[in-house]
């Protein structure tokens, strides 16, 4: 039997990239996912492949940050698979700058995404969450519901030129170290991942400074100058950056069984880096 027959997980910003991989990841392992994704079509890409896998899927395309988002993802997973088990928090960008040169609407657009959104998903299963640990309770069965939240090294050590980023990366470590404390007694296991140098369209090799994707109309620069990616990658001590898949399998570890007894904590997953 798969470690998560049965269970239901929703990934946030699923439709590429890390959020991906952990929806395929899951997906093969039994879990029945909700793939997010702010753009419709990638959404549906990842459905369309976890079922041409064998697995279970279904998509709920729209803004982590947009009023009511919250309570529909939520419901499109307990009415579409009749649950809710495994909450992974994972949509985001980076929008940087130094702070002298940093906009208002740059600090509260990343810490919404980064911070705000996983509050307001976590705050809307809540009463599910409590509703179904006293029934189980009662009927004498101990079942643990997991909750990862994606943080960064840049949230663990800060970054220069991110201090937006940073800012939000660090607030949900404090989030899930608070959660963790309010949601055992309902068997929740609330842990963080931490990610350091993975490769993906954000973090791709880009000469010029050029290359930039689309967040709701505003145009964000992305990628890393080559020369200081190939010196980034020196510092780590596997000497590489990480897969997506190798992202996607830290926090697989933290939604098996296995992690039952695991709640509070920050998982670095850096290829070596400790910060």
């Amino acid at each position: 039997m798969k470690k998560l027959e049965g269970k239901v997980a929703i990934v946030s910003g699923s439709g590429r990239g890390i959020g991906r991989a952990i929806a395929m990841k899951l997906a093969s392992e039994g879990a029945k996912v909700v793939v997010n994704d702010l753009d419709p079509a990638p959404a549906e890409q990842t459905v369309a492949d976890i079922r041409a896998a064998g697995g279970q899927a279904l998509a709920c395309a729209g803004s982590v940050t947009a009023d009511g988002f919250a309570d529909t993802i939520v419901k499109s997973a307990i009415d579409g698979f009749g649950g809710l088990d495994i909450i992974i928090n994972n949509a985001g960008y980076t929008w940087d700058n130094v702070i002298q040169k940093m906009t208002d609407e740059q600090w509260h657009s990343i810490l919404d995404v980064h911070l705000t959104a996983p509050f307001k998903i976590l705050r809307a299963a809540a009463d599910y969450f409590r509703h179904q640990s006293k029934v189980e309770a009662e009927a004498g069965k101990e079942v643990f519901r997991k909750v990862v939240n994606i943080s960064s090294i840049a949230g663990t050590g800060g970054n220069a030129g991110q201090a937006n980023y940073s800012a939000g990366k660090a607030g949900i470590i404090g989030l899930t170290k608070a959660l963790s404390k309010e949601w055992g007694r309902y068997k929740v296991n609330v842990n963080a991942v931490a990610f350091g140098m993975i490769k993906t369209r954000l973090t791709e090799a880009t000469a010029g400074g050029n290359a930039s994707i689309d967040v709701e109309g505003r145009k964000i620069k992305v990628g890393v100058n080559p020369d200081l990616l190939a010196m980034m990658e020196r510092t780590i001590p596997l000497g590489r950056s990480g897969t997506t898949e190798e992202a996607a399998g830290s926090v697989y570890l933290l939604c098996t069984p296995e992690s039952n007894y695991i709640s509070g904590q920050t998982l670095i997953c850096g290829g070596g880096i400790s910060i």
